[in-house]
């Protein structure tokens, strides 16, 4: 339930129930709002307090505001504090640009209105010189425990907005410095705006232009990215096609070429890198597009996965592209500074004594008595995995937090599940 004051700018989200045993953020952004915190925190101990506190339901109805959260935290023997999280407002030439970069992407707009932050929103916006989510160290507490640093109420408040976050994106926006229909107020007029500007545009008549001779205006600016690829035409005609020529195909590859080349000139306009794709990686990316079973007959035997491997590879590539296939393919050895990392992450992430049991071998940590396996990336983030029909399968995005990666396993019965070799942690 929301309480609404000040002219729409506070919120307050009464207390959530207890979250025991599930990742506190299913949404990327909620992911990232961790990760800001995590990265904040000096001290270990005061995160997995703050965890314990959020999952056992002490943290009370929490207030949002520009810049600021507040919330009254419950500890273990009933104390109350209050704690508080700041979060430094966008400037009103940021909110400028934010707003104004995004009525020139209708897909954005579509998203906020369906209460969605989809990822390229932060990029373009990042572009654009305006960092919606926060970065290390940019969540700043305060706490009437006096900690100089977050304290477990404090790192309960953070884990507890992020479950907040994941149901309602708009209160990142409101810790910002605007309110919900502030924001959709201001894309409604900036639309309407440019949409008359579109339907009346200057021009040059083309007599005068000649008559100018050598004096000409510049130029004008290149156009925007499409919202999406272009559609090509249809190749179905009356005329047979040539001997070896297959209409279906060529359709199929040229669809695929067009969102290729959208995504190729949307890294070209934010000046990105761009990763040139081996073809096996290539043939996993036209596969997902959805061909016909002809088409994806071929593209099995062409990668050399086989029918089932391709399924398989597929459904990695929608949880995360090339880095996801990397997981699915790739067994390798973490260094011993790496491999420490991804043991304190693992024994940071769960309470005392609720962790599963877990064994482990190269990158992949599977869980005793239940055909579920945590993957660890190169990049240092977890992949979820299920054991089907005796074959491992992603089960989900990557998280920073292996609880989190966990939690979004549901897990079936464990009839088919194998014994897995390695080392018990």
């Amino acid at each position: 339930m929301t309480r609404h004051v000040d002219g729409d700018m506070e919120r307050t989200f009464a207390a959530l129930p207890p979250a025991r045993g599930k990742g506190f953020a299913q949404t990327w952004w909620g992911q990232a709002w961790l990760t800001a915190l995590e990265g904040t925190a000096l001290d270990s101990a005061q995160l997995k307090a703050g965890r314990r506190l959020a999952r056992a339901g002490a943290v009370g109805a929490v207030s949002v505001r520009p810049g600021r959260l507040t919330a009254v935290v419950l500890d273990r023997d009933r104390t109350a504090h209050r704690a508080d999280v700041l979060l430094e407002e966008l400037s009103p030439e940021q909110w400028d640009r934010f707003l104004d970069m995004t009525v020139e992407r209708a897909g954005h707009v579509a998203a906020l209105l369906d209460r969605e932050m989809p990822p390229h929103l932060v990029e373009d916006a990042a572009d654009a010189g305006v960092e919606l989510l926060p970065g290390l160290g940019d969540l700043e507490p305060e706490c009437d425990c006096e900690a100089w640093d977050h304290c477990g109420h404090t790192a309960a408040l953070c884990y507890q907005v992020a479950r907040l976050l994941d149901q309602d994106p708009f209160v990142l926006l409101m810790m910002r410095g605007r309110a919900e229909g502030s924001v959709l107020d201001d894309l409604q007029s900036r639309s309407g705006a440019s949409a008359a500007e579109a339907s009346a545009p200057e021009g040059v008549d083309a007599a005068e232009a000649y008559a100018a001779g050598g004096i000409l205006p510049p130029l004008p600016p290149l156009p925007g990215l499409p919202v999406e690829p272009g559609v090509p035409p249809s190749l179905g005609t009356e005329t047979p096609p040539a001997s070896g020529i297959d209409p279906a195909a060529l359709e199929f590859l040229a669809a695929q070429t067009a969102v290729r080349a959208h995504g190729l000139l949307r890294g070209a306009l934010q000046a990105g890198p761009q990763v040139e794709l081996t073809s096996g990686q290539d043939a996993v990316r036209l596969a997902a597009g959805g061909p016909g079973p002809e088409m994806t007959d071929r593209l099995a035997a062409g990668s050399g996965r086989g029918r089932e491997g391709l399924a398989t590879a597929v459904h990695a590539w929608r949880h995360g592209g090339t880095e996801a296939l990397s997981v699915l393919d790739e067994e390798w050895q973490p260094q011993d500074e790496t491999l420490a990392r991804a043991r304190a992450a693992l024994d940071s992430a769960w309470e005392t004594g609720e962790r599963p049991e877990l064994r482990a071998r190269a990158n992949r940590w599977t869980v005793d008595g239940a055909p579920v396996q945590l993957r660890l990336g190169r990049d240092g983030r977890w992949w979820p995995y299920r054991k089907e029909r005796g074959r491992w399968q992603p089960a989900g995005g990557a998280a920073q937090d292996p609880a989190t990666a966990l939690a979004s396993v549901t897990a079936p019965a464990p009839a088919d599940l194998a014994p897995e070799e390695g080392n018990s942690l």
